[in-house]
């Protein structure tokens, strides 16, 4: 598999390019509930669903510690048909799971033809992420009671796992989730007192994989891309989506230096032949210099749909808060 970054900011695998996200294209499909850093609208999923030809966007929004439902303090659903424009059909409250902060998540359906949302929170239990699963014959029509456990942190031998990613391929199903896994001999109390450990620097945050046949029941396999010893991603590597491409697959993770980065990563790009050994391109830096406040771009969710590529994602803006925003580009 031959991959290398262009000098546009877009990738080449396997002759084939991969256009870059860009600052001055796009347009904000969901804007925050107010101005400043703490108030974001993001962490998207978009699952285009050839049955109905509708898009569907889960996406999360937050506001800043000290206001009402603060952190991730709830999701919505909402549905569209041109990837741009959604109306929500769907909404939860983290005060419905008694949890801290609700994250990311993500639509599809199963074999039979229901509809599944796998999604992550904090842990009212032992305050370490966790992730969920729902199902139901509508998307309006999703239960929080009626959430089962996929993976929790203690089963794992881990200290968070969230932020759901799930793709179908002939052989089944596979889920990419962003885990913690302690860095050194810090105590669970140390790590888990503010209910977010990822904000610590007491862990280091990678990307595990896990696979099913049926959409419902899922086998851990293992972390697949871990952060490195130094550079600008050597706390964080989480990969929020992949898209085929050539002989292989294309990842879009979020990276970050340390801790203190946390909430504020930026996008940088990998490559693989089988979807689990995965190879970064952006060794030197981040695949996009976003111009504004932190220079925060992250959550990519790319989305091949006909004849188009969607890039939905998470960005910051001049005030310091974060929108999600919709780029549209010719298929790759």
């Amino acid at each position: 598999m031959n991959a290398k970054l262009c000098q546009d900011g877009g990738c080449v695998v396997d002759g084939v390019t991969v256009p870059p996200i860009r600052p001055d294209a796009g347009q904000v499909v969901i804007e925050p509930l107010s101005d400043g850093p703490g108030w974001w609208a993001g962490a998207p999923h978009v699952h285009y669903d050839e049955e109905d030809r509708r898009f569907y966007l889960y996406y999360r929004l937050r506001r800043p510690r000290g206001h009402e439902f603060e952190r991730g303090g709830e999701v919505h659903l909402a549905a569209g048909t041109d990837g741009v424009h959604f109306e929500t059909i769907w909404r939860m409250l983290k005060t419905e799971l008694s949890s801290d902060s609700i994250e990311r998540g993500c639509l599809y359906r199963t074999p039979d033809g229901r509809w599944a949302m796998a999604f992550s929170y904090v842990d009212p239990a032992d305050r370490r992420w966790r992730t969920d699963l729902m199902t139901s014959d509508r998307p309006d029509a999703f239960r929080a009671a009626d959430r089962q456990p996929i993976f929790t942190a203690g089963d794992l031998g881990l200290e968070g796992v969230k932020d759901p990613f799930v793709f179908r391929r002939a052989d089944g199903y596979r889920m990419l989730l962003s885990i913690a896994r302690a860095d050194g001999d810090a105590s669970a109390q140390q790590m888990h007192e503010g209910g977010d450990v990822y904000m610590t620097g007491l862990i280091r945050s990678a990307t595990g994989l896990a696979i099913s046949d049926d959409g419902l029941n899922w086998q851990w396999q293992g972390e697949i891309l871990g952060p490195p010893a130094t550079g600008w991603d050597a706390y964080c590597t989480r990969i929020n989506s992949v898209i085929p491409v050539g002989s292989g697959f294309v990842g879009f993770y979020d990276g970050s230096r340390d801790e203190t980065e946390n909430f504020e990563e930026r996008c940088g790009v990998c490559v693989s032949e089988d979807g689990r050994s995965w190879r970064r391109l952006t060794t030197d830096g981040p695949w996009v210099a976003w111009p504004h406040a932190t220079g925060s771009m992250r959550y990519v969710n790319a989305l091949q749909v006909d004849d188009r590529l969607y890039y939905h994602y998470e960005a910051a803006r001049p005030d310091g808060s974060h929108e999600l925003r919709v780029q549209i580009e010719p298929r790759p």
